[in-house]
């Protein structure tokens, strides 16, 4: 590379990099996103009680990235359904989300198999589903604990098509 292209190049970085910080910029959310759709949900624990949330769906992409993000709490019988589409890892995280909640990891078909409770607020640590899952279930943190529930209870709702 000759000298003249050198210097073309090392002028124009500063204006790249300034481009780049802004996109990143305006995709970071800064605040909550409005309600999503909600859908109600149904949660039957080992003793055959059973417990109904209605929760907003996070269903694509976008609406995944933010979740519940800004929120400065979660309704005892909502939360936030994350349907993966398909079994995968489910990896969350805490970044800007300011509620503690009790992340539930559900197989496809409706069984929790890992439960995370009272997470740390605004944290940037992972939250794994230790396998995959059709997908994640956000709820008030506590909420495990006040109604039982377990990994092993059953999950009911349309997307692991076991509604009554």
């Amino acid at each position: 590379m000759n000298r003249r292209h050198l210097l073309a190049v090392l002028s124009a970085a500063p204006l790249l990099l300034s481009a780049r910080a802004r996109a990143q910029t305006e995709a970071e959310p800064t605040g909550p996103q409005p309600d999503l759709p909600k859908e109600g949900l149904v949660i039957v624990t080992s003793d055959g009680k059973e417990h109904q949330f209605n929760v907003e769906m996070a269903l694509a992409p976008d609406q995944q990235m933010v979740g519940l993000m800004f929120r400065p709490s979660v309704p005892e019988d909502g939360g936030m359904l994350f349907d993966w589409g398909k079994p995968r890892e489910s990896q969350m995280w805490m970044r800007n989300t300011v509620a503690s909640l009790d992340m539930l990891f559900i197989n496809e078909d409706g069984t929790i198999r890992h439960i995370v409770e009272n997470t740390v607020p605004q944290s940037l640590a992972v939250i794994d589903s230790g396998g995959p899952v059709r997908a994640t279930l956000e709820l008030a943190a506590g909420t495990a604990e006040r109604l039982d529930i377990r990994v092993g209870d059953h999950v009911q709702q349309r997307i692991f098509g076991n509604t009554p």
